[in-house]
């Protein structure tokens, strides 16, 4: 006889082999990521899911008609540093929401099909998609835990977050045709059924890449204008380019030895220090600090998880992202030096390593953004800034301090981008809405225009 389990309760697992299944009035895809005890996947292989039905101790097991498969774990192969393995339910209509079915239950069974435990998945409205349990580890044992969070990023989203690179995705056809024979961008997406996972290193093409139609993917609000698409209206949080907004440039700066150089909004500043020497490792800190709340006990700092990140761009296509789940761009000429998950100490809160040199040719721009994982807005952080540091000598060149709050959860905070042979850096400091890269990735083009 199973044990019924309510949202966040947990129970101890006996058996080494279990089988996680769901009901669902639906079509719907159910999926496993296996995650450190940070929260994230090793690599790629950490994924399995209809194209990918196999990973360490987890295999998809084919589904009967009407049902979405079932998720097999043999718990004693499951690597040692591998903390939690959570089953994931996807609605196959993207337009489609729990809310409007009956309520999706999953259900733990041993290896000989006994039910252990059943969790009816109550309280989803707006969401298709769902971390329904997750199987983690204590001790030297397993339990399972109802989990029943709601996911409303989208599913591409969710395993951008738990650190899977999603490539090979359609285009966004907001961009302008390329020119020249670099690759297409990669943003985050739901992996189509029609392509193996992960992808196959490709060649580069010979021609640039034919997309669909306008009428198949619409172009998002604030782009620039792509040839054969209707302009598109300005969405609510988007601003024109900078050569229609009427603002003037806040001038260009030199470096000077022993002076840092403090930026304005907008200022720009050539990346070559006194007698023209030209900078090659740069470090870019971001830093900020949580707000203090008052209480009963004392001031108290509340916990915002702030993410830095760089998006490259190739003229206005975006190429590749250095962010916490991919720590070093895939030419290794950005690397990420780690996730600060509260904001707390001294100094700079994340550190972002940039070798100009190894920046390949056809990259143009290097945006530096900001995002709020938990969606606290900048209104709730202090003392937010970023600085350049020259990495060969670890002198500071430049420093930009955002100063005021701004009611948004996302910063394009500044950007570096060729100018001719020369290397220049831009002070931006624009608020847009985003929690992470697959959220603000549709919204950076506007930032990449030189203006």
């Amino acid at each position: 006889m199973s044990a019924t389990l309510v949202k966040g309760q947990n129970g101890p697992l006996a058996a080494s082999e279990v089988v996680i299944s769901v009901q669902v009035a639906a079509p719907a895809d159910l999926s496993a990521l296996l995650v450190t005890e940070r929260g994230k996947v090793r690599s790629d292989a950490d994924f399995v899911f209809f194209n990918q039905p196999a990973g360490p101790g987890v295999r998809l097991q084919p589904a009967t008609p009407g049902q979405a498969a079932a998720v097999a774990v043999s718990l004693n192969q499951v690597p040692a540093d591998i903390d939690q393995i959570r089953a994931v339910i996807t609605l196959d209509d993207p337009n489609g929401t729990f809310g409007r079915l009956p309520v999706p239950s999953a259900v733990v069974a041993d290896g000989a099909g006994n039910r252990l435990y059943e969790y009816r998945i109550e309280g989803l409205r707006t969401e298709s998609i769902v971390i329904a349990l997750e199987l983690y580890r204590r001790g030297r044992t397993w339990k399972v835990r109802a989990v029943g969070q709601g996911y409303a990023g989208g599913f591409a989203a969710l395993v951008t977050d738990h650190g899977v690179t999603v490539d090979d995705a359609p285009r966004p056809a907001a961009y302008p045709t390329p020119s020249s024979n670099y690759p297409p961008p990669t943003t985050a997406a739901y992996p189509t059924r029609s392509s193996p996972y992960p992808p196959q290193p490709q060649q580069l093409p010979p021609q640039p890449t034919q997309y669909p139609a306008a009428a198949t993917y619409p172009p998002p609000t604030g782009y620039p204008a792509t040839p054969g698409y209707p302009p598109a209206p300005p969405g609510p949080h988007d601003r024109p380019a900078p050569a229609q907004r009427g603002v003037q440039s806040a001038g260009e700066v030199t470096l000077s030895k022993n002076r840092p150089v403090s930026l304005a909004k907008g200022q720009r500043v050539t990346l070559r220090k006194d007698g023209g020497i030209a900078l090659t490792n740069i470090r870019m800190g971001l830093g900020w600090d949580p707000v203090k709340k008052g209480g009963l006990f004392g001031g108290r700092a509340i916990e915002i998880d702030l993410d830095a990140w760089v998006a490259m761009f190739a003229e206005a296509h975006l190429t590749d992202v250095a962010y916490y789940g991919q720590l070093s761009s895939k030419d290794g000429s950005i690397r990420h030096q780690g996730d600060n998950l509260t904001g707390e100490g001294e100094g700079d809160d994340e550190t972002i390593l940039v070798d100009l040199t190894r920046v390949p040719v056809h990259i143009t721009t290097l945006l530096f953004v900001v995002t709020s994982y938990q969606g606290q807005t900048f209104e709730q952080i202090t003392n937010a800034f970023c600085r350049l540091i020259d990495d060969t000598t670890s002198a500071e060149l430049a420093r930009y301090r955002l100063t005021g709050g701004m009611p948004f959860t996302a910063l394009a905070m500044a950007k570096v981008f060729r100018a001719g042979t020369d290397w220049k850096m831009q002070a931006i400091g624009e608020g847009f809405h985003a929690k992470h890269p697959g959220e603000a990735v549709p919204q950076l083009g506007r930032f990449v225009i030189t203006g």
